[in-house]
């Protein structure tokens, strides 16, 4: 990494960033910002679980005040949940990249599928017992 003013490389920094440019060697930048994007798409998924959570608060006929409560705060503990693991997931990533190694698997995938559908059923069962 040179500072683009002809001082030469600059020191990479402190804290997580600076461990991450420590690590191997700047990835194709394509690279990289395909793994921004992938960040940024499971973010707007858990933006998407908060707000799913917080709609579920609101309706009050939908169904019935405990499956209505449990439903929203697990989609948006679920919604927080997703944030932490997006970062997490990029953060490896990038390292994996820097490093030339084999990307890791996408373990959050799997579980938003499974999460994603018990949900639905519940809500599904909640709402037929409902009228």
């Amino acid at each position: 990494m040179t500072s683009g003013r002809g001082r030469g490389p600059e020191p990479p920094g402190r804290g997580w960033t600076g461990r991450l440019l420590a690590e191997g060697s700047d990835p194709d930048p394509r690279f990289s910002l395909a793994n921004e994007r992938t960040f940024l798409a499971w973010i707007r998924t858990a933006l998407a679980l908060i707000a799913a959570g917080i709609g579920l608060a609101l309706v009050d006929d939908l169904v019935e005040a405990p499956v209505r409560h449990v439903l929203s705060i697990g989609s948006a503990a679920t919604g927080a949940l997703v944030a932490v693991l997006a970062f997490h997931r990029w953060l490896r990533t990038e390292r994996a990249l820097r490093r030339a190694e084999t990307l890791p698997p996408p373990a959050l995938a799997p579980v938003m599928a499974y999460g994603l559908a018990v949900a639905s059923v519940v809500l599904l069962v909640a709402v037929l017992l409902a009228r």
